[in-house]
């Protein structure tokens, strides 16, 4: 299944795509939050859909879409997950995942403007495979951790590298900011997605290829990391696993290019569809 959520911000309602085709799947009465996927709200959802194949109205294809999961408890993000990230940066790859967090307030919609902070002068763009957890986890072995992934979903890891490396302290300062984790345009289940590890994930600014990688350079895999967050922390139902992001950051060019107003960002992976972010000065949304 491929899961929407359409409608103004903090509006939305629950949506599917069928066929390519957008539809309203409000008659469920749930949205996909915690509650939705701890309650197998996927499986719920697929006999729902069954009973009322045909009767679901067409949504139309200007219809804004939000985020495909509603508000998280937590965005996990890991960094330096790709070598060739890690060597365009300057930095070692780790020997254990690097974890950070974004504010659930930067979550946004995939086609929302993304704006550029307050005194803001390095914001630079990330694309990444999102995962969604389905239930709950707490110390899950790593051979069973494909049991607790609802599905993926496209992430952009907006990023202001002023605030991130230059101002102190952990990243979470230059990750977090308002519309700084645009997601989707969908949630796909496993089952729509072939090899996870052989992924194509690309972004572009304003049309020029910037970042053209695989998930097959992934460093530490997508069990792996379920299984190393979960011995740190619960994991929910609706939680996010953002796994990194592949060379061709702003930062990582010499010399380094950030996003100025008015630059346009479309980023994509492979059965995941595409997202585009417009570049807005802070004041102009």
């Amino acid at each position: 299944m491929k899961l929407i959520r359409f409608g103004q911000p903090g509006l939305e309602k629950p949506g599917v795509i069928l066929h390519d085709q957008r539809y309203d799947a409000s008659a469920f009465g749930e949205d996909y939050n915690e509650a939705f996927f701890a309650t197998d709200g996927l499986v719920r959802f697929a006999r729902f859909l069954q009973a009322h194949e045909g009767q679901l109205p067409q949504l139309d294809a200007a219809e804004r879409l939000g985020p495909p999961v509603a508000r998280p408890s937590k965005l996990l993000c890991i960094g330096l997950n790709y070598a060739d990230h890690a060597r365009e940066t300057g930095a070692t790859p780790p020997p254990e995942p690097v974890l950070f967090l974004k504010a659930t307030t930067a979550y946004v919609g995939p086609n929302d403007d993304l704006v550029i902070p307050k005194n803001s002068v390095k914001t630079d763009w990330e694309v990444e495979l999102a995962v969604v957890i389905g239930k709950r986890a707490s110390y899950v072995e790593e051979h069973e951790a494909a049991g607790y992934i609802a599905g993926y979903a496209l992430h952009n890891d907006v990023s202001e590298r002023e605030f991130q490396l230059e101002r102190s302290g952990t990243w979470d300062k230059g990750k977090g900011c308002d519309t700084f984790a645009p997601v989707g345009p969908f949630l796909a289940t496993p089952d729509e997605i072939g090899d996870v590890d052989n992924l194509r994930l690309w972004l572009t600014v304003n049309g020029q290829l910037m970042q053209d990688g695989t998930t097959a350079n992934l460093i530490f895999k997508i069990p792996f990391l379920i299984s190393y967050l979960s011995q740190f922390m619960t994991l929910l139902p609706g939680d996010i696993i953002s796994t990194g992001t592949p060379a061709g950051v702003g930062l990582g060019m010499k010399p380094p290019v950030y996003l100025k107003p008015g630059d346009v960002v479309e980023l994509g992976i492979d059965g995941l569809g595409t997202s585009r972010q417009t570049v807005k000065a802070y004041g102009q949304q």
